[in-house]
């Protein structure tokens, strides 16, 4: 699955909304109805999910995110706050690595980083998603992770909280925990990455629960 986030080099969005908007777009693209049986991007989820599931986050400015408005997706965008800008992605139903539309296979997948500074404007959403305290990774990679956990929050979580997560639109509160969180609290949901690229070996990278 393709991520895109815009980066805006003069006007940057923090970390913690592009994990947020990241997590939302991945949840709001499966709970689509594109991807429900009969939708175009049935066979594709289904073969995604089926198989290896990997994210891969990639980022455009300018032009190279307007050009990639005109490829099959959905966009989400967050407010900044605090005087960063706001934060958007735009993900595309999963798809073979190679070969990628040339719009998306120019885009640049290492090295992603957005100021990571203060907290999470959605302290109120229904679902929680905790990165590992212990961890120094790329915003490309943070966001993947979040977007992992988000997935598993949708496939895990009882009808009555999806309903409301639905209804709030997928909105999720992005936070590091605290140590002392992370020894000692036990989530519903707890991603552990393969270690294939930033992170040396498999590494518990992110957790999730909801409310309800």
């Amino acid at each position: 699955m393709q991520l895109v986030v815009m980066r805006d080099r003069y006007h940057p969005a923090r970390q913690v909304d592009v994990c947020e908007v990241a997590a939302r777009a991945v949840v709001s693209l499966l709970d689509d109805p594109r991807s429900a049986e009969g939708g175009p991007w049935f066979a594709a989820v289904q073969h995604w999910n089926d198989n290896r599931i990997r994210k891969l986050v990639r980022r455009a400015d300018g032009k190279r995110w307007t050009d990639i408005q005109l490829l099959d997706g959905i966009t989400l965008s967050q407010h900044g706050i605090d005087g960063f800008g706001p934060a958007a992605v735009r993900v595309f139903a999963p798809a073979p690595v190679h070969p990628l539309p040339k719009a998306l296979d120019k885009l640049q997948v290492s090295g992603t980083h957005f100021p990571d500074e203060g907290l999470s404007a959605n302290s109120d959403a229904i679902v929680t998603i905790e990165i590992n305290p212990n961890l120094e990774i790329t915003s490309g990679k943070a966001a993947a992770q979040c977007g992992h956990a988000a997935q598993l929050a949708l496939q895990m979580m009882p009808p009555e909280a999806l309903a409301d997560w639905r209804a709030d639109g997928f909105r999720v509160s992005v936070r590091t925990a605290s140590h002392q969180q992370w020894e000692e609290a036990v989530r519903p949901v707890s991603i552990v990455d393969s270690g294939f690229t930033e992170l040396d070996g498999p590494t518990e990278t992110t957790r999730a629960y909801w409310r309800g």
